[in-house]
C-alpha cells in the first residue's frame, strides 16, 4: 500500500471507522505538502553544504536591515525554521565564515550576529533556487488558487499563533 492520502483515508475508513469521521483530510494533505516542501528544502540546502537551521539563520540575517546584524535572541525569534541548538548553528556558520560575531554597542557583555559578504553571497544564490522550487510545487494551482491557499493558511495561523 502506498502512503497517498487517499489510501490512508481508505485504510482508516475500512480498518478504523470510529476514527474516520474525526480525521481531517485537509490537514493530512497539508502535512503531506509540508513534508514534500521540507524534503525539497533539505536537499537544496544540503547541496550547498548547509543544514536547514543554518539556511534559516542566513536567510533571517539577510532579510534584516543593513548591516544584516541581529542579537542571537532576535535571530532565533525571527527564524522561520527554529533551531534548538542555535549556539552550535552559529558556531558552524562562524567557522565557515558565513557570519561573524561582533561587539554589541548597547551591551558590551554580548555579541551580535552579522552576515559576512561570503554568507550574503551564498544565501543570495540559494534563495532564488528555493523560490524556483516553491513555484514548481505550486504551479498546479492558478494564481487565484495560490492566493486563496495563502488566505486560508493565514487565517489558520492568525487564529493559533500568539
Amino acid at each position: 500500500m502506498t502512503n497517498s492520502i487517499n489510501n490512508i483515508l481508505e485504510a482508516i475508513d475500512e480498518n478504523w471507522p470510529q476514527c474516520a469521521n474525526k480525521v481531517s483530510p485537509a490537514l493530512l494533505r497539508l502535512l503531506r505538502v509540508s513534508n514534500l516542501f521540507d524534503n525539497k528544502i533539505e536537499a537544496l540546502v544540503k547541496s550547498h553544504n548547509l543544514q536547514r537551521s543554518e539556511f534559516s539563520a542566513l536567510a533571517t540575517l539577510r532579510r534584516s536591515p543593513i548591516p544584516y546584524c541581529l542579537s542571537p535572541t532576535a535571530l532565533y525569534q525571527s527564524m522561520i525554521f527554529s533551531s534548538g541548538g542555535l549556539s552550535k548553528v552559529l558556531n558552524r556558520l562562524n567557522q565557515a565564515e558565513l557570519i561573524e560575531r561582533v561587539d554589541n554597542p548597547e551591551d558590551k557583555r554580548s555579541k551580535l550576529v552579522q552576515l559576512t559578504s561570503k554568507g550574503k553571497q551564498l544565501i543570495e544564490i540559494v534563495m532564488p533556487e528555493l523560490h524556483h522550487k516553491e513555484r514548481k510545487i505550486l504551479s498546479v494551482l492558478s494564481p487565484d488558487e495560490q492566493q486563496q491557499l495563502d488566505s486560508f493558511m493565514r487565517r489558520i495561523l492568525e487564529a493559533h499563533e500568539s
